[in-house]
């Protein structure tokens, strides 16, 4: 679920930025001991485009099974899967209609507890995805809530809205917009209220001011953590709260933000009272304890609370805890999605992205870096297909934890969905002449296998979305038998960083060389260091990377190199004369 907006974004000018050229330390990777997850490399399913598995078209449980083989060979650490839960599909899952039971075209609870058997006996872990902020509105508690039976009255945000004084027709209660454009409030003639629902108008807000549905949450997380998940990521966190209404029970309106013209996108207004309320703060605490306190009483390893949040860093270092707290684990770091999307790819941007994390993220704690997922185009689209082995290799080589999107090992790019296909609500509720501004469709295309029918994801005659253009040369398959492939590429880095301590626990320098070329090293007493390098220009350069560090000896041996590098690994390369061509990316070692 995205939760960006333009005028939140902007906070982020408060932070202060190193300048173009500086180098920045992490002296904070020095720990030698760590829990698993803070140098996993977490990889997000998105179940629909995995892979199908009874040919109706669509990615299924027993689909993911049949394929964790993949991800252990891909040496993935845990994988998170997005929402499974049943639902009328109306967001694709994160409409909630039982919490505690799975989607049936997605597979039963014993197809669930097989793929648990079968990721326990590889090794590999599942995340689930939490969805907290609303439920869908065939859930029973919001039937039940619509009737004001016991117990449910105040489990979602209800307001009896306004009475216009000149036409003396009902309202609602403010002028706050949702995600997926229009208004955040919907009529519900039984109930005779109106209720909130930051989302579609099939998602209706939860309230957390009530106890109640504090516990009921709480169940939730502890149920499949019975069930053997390794923790959850919690989806859409930021409108997880309101403000308090007034002492007339009146919530105040937002002010336009002057960020865009069209009067029913999000960003039209400021999200002051509708997003990063100090009360979600505390919740992600209370959530972590749930977590721990299974832990401590049932043993096995520490269960992971990762973050989905686009707020600015001020609130979102705050999920991590504070001095007397623990809070989330990895709250989700979008600034590789974020600074690029504003202001484009450089090493500049590259730098601040950087910044903007390590410079404000409390001692002690974990980085982590995502390159994309399934609210965003894909970071082969964004980025453009020359620059995906520079963006893996830098996420692999950065301290702490990784995060890939399905995909991005074989530098998939987006699919084209035309008006007609598209079943994304965000995009379906605008218009065919803007939809490709919303749309999340073009990302969430099918896996693609093989070369093959339907890329290998469905015996079916058809998928759930059409496959992207490039399935020929773009799949699991052909790189396999590819010598040099996005997916070799993408193994190597893997492998360095679970063989090598330094990745492990080394400290860190990066600088931005120049506007195109960006430099980071990595190093520990005893080991050799890494060197990471790209050109994000167009132009080829030569560079002299001892002005980057001094200490780097006069040649480097070449490990990983980008697809069309043309130099060879195992080579060693003049310290003082590297020659990049354009798009170029390298990781080399001082030994």
């Amino acid at each position: 679920m995205i939760l960006f907006s333009k005028n939140t974004f902007a906070c982020l000018s408060l932070v202060v930025l190193a300048t173009l050229g500086q180098a920045c330390q992490d002296t904070s990777a020095t720990v030698n001991t760590k829990d698993w997850w803070q140098t996993a490399q977490f990889y997000q399913i998105y179940p629909r485009s995995f892979m199908d598995s009874d040919g109706d078209g669509i990615g299924d449980l027993n689909g993911i099974t049949s394929k964790l083989e993949y991800l252990k060979d891909l040496g993935v650490t845990a994988a998170w899967l997005s929402p499974i839960f049943k639902s009328p599909m109306v967001d694709f899952g994160y409409d909630i209609s039982d919490f505690f039971d799975i989607q049936p075209e997605y597979g039963t609870l014993e197809d669930f507890r097989a793929l648990i058997k079968k990721a326990n006996e590889l090794d590999l872990k599942i995340i689930l995805d939490f969805v907290p902020n609303h439920s869908s509105d065939e859930n029973e508690w919001f039937k039940k809530s619509v009737k004001r039976e016991k117990g449910y009255e105040d489990y979602y945000v209800w307001h009896d809205g306004k009475v216009n004084a000149e036409t003396g027709e009902r309202e609602p209660p403010t002028n706050w917009l949702q995600y997926f454009r229009g208004s955040a409030w919907q009529w519900v003639e039984e109930r005779q209220q109106y209720y909130l629902h930051q989302f579609a108008v099939q998602q209706p807000d939860l309230n957390y001011r009530n106890p109640d549905v504090v516990a009921q949450m709480k169940r939730v997380l502890r149920y499949w953590l019975n069930e053997g998940v390794a923790g959850f990521r919690c989806d859409a966190l930021p409108p997880l709260f309101e403000v308090r209404p007034d002492v007339q029970g009146q919530y105040p309106d937002e002010v336009v933000s002057g960020a865009t013209e069209d009067t029913e996108d999000r960003d039209y207004l400021t999200t002051t009272y509708i997003e990063n309320q100090p009360e979600t703060i505390d919740m992600v605490y209370q959530w972590r304890e749930v977590l721990d306190d299974y832990q401590r009483i049932h043993g096995g390893n520490s269960s992971v609370l990762l973050i989905e949040t686009y707020s600015p860093a001020w609130f979102t270092m705050q999920f991590y805890g504070n001095r007397s707290v623990d809070g989330a684990h990895l709250p989700f770091n979008f600034n590789l999605i974020t600074v690029m999307e504003e202001s484009g790819l450089s090493a500049s941007n590259v730098q601040k992205a950087i910044d903007l994390w390590l410079q404000n993220m409390p001692a002690g704690r974990t980085a982590n870096w995502v390159l994309g997922n399934h609210d965003k185009r894909r970071a082969a689209s964004r980025h453009g297909k020359e620059h995906i082995d520079a963006m893996n290799m830098l996420v692999m080589i950065l301290p702490g934890a990784s995060v890939t999107y399905q995909g991005e090992e074989l530098g998939m790019t987006d699919g084209q969905i035309s008006w007609e296909d598209t079943v994304d609500p965000w995009g379906c509720n605008s218009n065919p002449e803007i939809y490709e501004k919303y749309t999340r469709d073009p990302a969430r295309t099918p896996f693609q296998w093989t070369n093959g029918t339907n890329a290998g994801f469905s015996t079916g005659s058809k998928t759930w979305l059409p496959l992207a253009a490039d399935y020929e040369t773009i799949n699991v398959a052909t790189e396999s038998e590819t010598e040099h492939s996005h997916l070799k590429i993408y193994k190597s880095l893997v492998a360095l960083r679970r063989s090598l301590k330094t990745l492990q626990n080394g400290s860190t320098k990066y600088a931005a060389i120049t506007e195109d070329v960006f430099a980071l090293k990595r190093s520990l007493s005893g080991d050799a260091s890494l060197v990471y390098v790209s050109n994000f220009g167009t132009a080829d350069v030569t560079i002299n990377l001892e002005e980057f560090d001094k200490t780097l000896p006069a040649s480097l041996q070449l490990l990983v190199r980008s697809l069309e590098s043309n130099k060879k690994e195992g080579v060693g390369y003049a310290t003082q004369d590297l020659l990049l061509s354009a798009g170029e990316a390298l990781v080399l070692s001082t030994e």
